[in-house]
């Protein structure tokens, strides 16, 4: 594990190579599980706002559960995250070409909205937990993925490189380029 600012990060970050094969695992993550995605404060009050922008890219399912208990939801443990419909896939999600997709991603690539999706997800297979004085970032394996384990040990791509904007948006650059270099020096040391 290393350490930088107040964050402490798996090596698995560094010694998983992943790289999301979306033909094949077509978007599992939004459909599967048994809690919809993490999020905080500030993103449901974004997508209060934003929702009308929204839901032209949504399942008619999706519009009428979020238009019946809102743009969110909470999981077992009392967090935030986003509704699911059917108790299994995310309301923001809409199928192109049997691909799981996300309809707050394709408002924000049509210019939309400004908020690309729920941080979260950006990240994902990285997970957050917050502590009160720091923040463990771990990589979360789920078998739905094994397909992103090949493709990204074809690549060779680890999963910090795969998700480097989603890294820099939550942490940012300096962070990035620290955690970076850190590993770059560990490996010169193997």
């Amino acid at each position: 594990m290393i350490s930088i600012d107040n964050t402490i990060i798996s090596d698995d970050l560094n010694d998983v190579c992943f790289v999301c094969d979306l033909k094949k695992c077509k978007g599992a993550c939004c459909v599967e599980g048994d809690a919809g995605a993490p999020m905080d404060a500030e993103e449901i009050s974004i997508l209060e706002d934003e929702i009308d922008a929204i839901k032209p890219f949504m399942t008619q399912a999706g519009i009428n559960e979020v238009e019946q208990n809102g743009v969110f939801d909470y999981d077992a443990w009392g967090n935030f995250v986003t509704p699911l419909v059917n108790h299994r896939e995310c309301v923001y999600v809409y199928f192109e070409d049997d691909i799981a997709k996300c309809a707050i991603e394709k408002a924000w690539e049509l210019k939309k909205i400004k908020f690309q999706k729920p941080v979260s997800c950006h990240l994902y297979p990285i997970r957050i937990n917050n502590y009160k004085d720091f923040d463990a970032v771990n990589y979360h394996q789920w078998p739905i993925c094994k397909y992103a384990l090949v493709n990204g040990k074809r690549l060779n791509v680890k999963v910090y490189e795969f998700l480097k904007e989603p890294l820099k948006r939550k942490y940012g650059l300096k962070w990035y380029k620290e955690l970076e270099a850190t590993y770059k020096k560990t490996e010169k040391k193997v």
